[in-house]
């Protein structure tokens, strides 16, 4: 192998001088690295695949079946934040999560439950992906009465979902308070 190398190498140096092989290759790596810089559409984002072509086995279709809808409790809409939910039986659905001992999902519901009465009163208008705080800071912008509560509901949540932060019947009570605080504040009733 080293021979071949040898006499390939003497047979390019011969017809050019070692010098100018040296520059024509600083030249083409000058070239090359502009393009490459300048314009790298030209340079593919990824590998290109190799596509076999294998047999496929189908299985044999199977016949869907229609869904039931499923059965959604009064006083609920579809899209977007749903405003107060309440069951069959007139309870608050807030209410049957906390007389069952599951305190962060009723946190979470009487928060719900309050984003959904503010949209339905008009005072924000939630886009799908919005977050509490976000939710709160509209609602400070429209109606400033209710920031001071909403924040405290919106940071009570947040440490509950987010913070990790064990829910206990003390924080329902306090978002249960802090959520009658902002209807009685967004009615015009007692403010505290």
């Amino acid at each position: 192998m080293t021979r071949i190398w040898d006499e390939f190498a003497a047979a390019v140096f011969d017809r050019i001088s070692p010098a100018l092989l040296l520059l024509l290759l600083l030249v083409g790596a000058g070239v090359i690295g502009s393009l490459w810089y300048y314009w790298p559409r030209w340079v593919p984002r990824r590998l290109p695949r190799l596509r076999l072509r294998l047999p496929r086995f189908h299985l044999p279709k199977r016949k869907k079946r229609a869904r039931k809808p499923a059965k959604t409790p009064k006083n609920v809409q579809e899209p977007g934040f749903k405003p107060t939910v309440v069951l069959p039986d007139g309870t608050l659905l807030a209410d049957k999560l906390a007389a069952e001992g599951r305190y962060a999902e009723a946190i979470r519901q009487r928060l719900r439950d309050i984003v959904g009465d503010l949209t339905q009163a008009g005072v924000i208008s939630p886009l799908p992906g919005t977050t509490a705080a976000e939710v709160a800071a509209s609602a400070a912008v429209h109606r400033p009465a209710v920031a001071a509560p909403l924040s405290g509901a919106t940071d009570l949540f947040s440490e509950v979902w987010y913070g990790d932060r064990p829910a206990q019947r003390t924080h329902d009570d306090h978002m249960r308070a802090l959520t009658g605080e902002v209807r009685n504040r967004m009615t015009g009733g007692p403010q505290t």
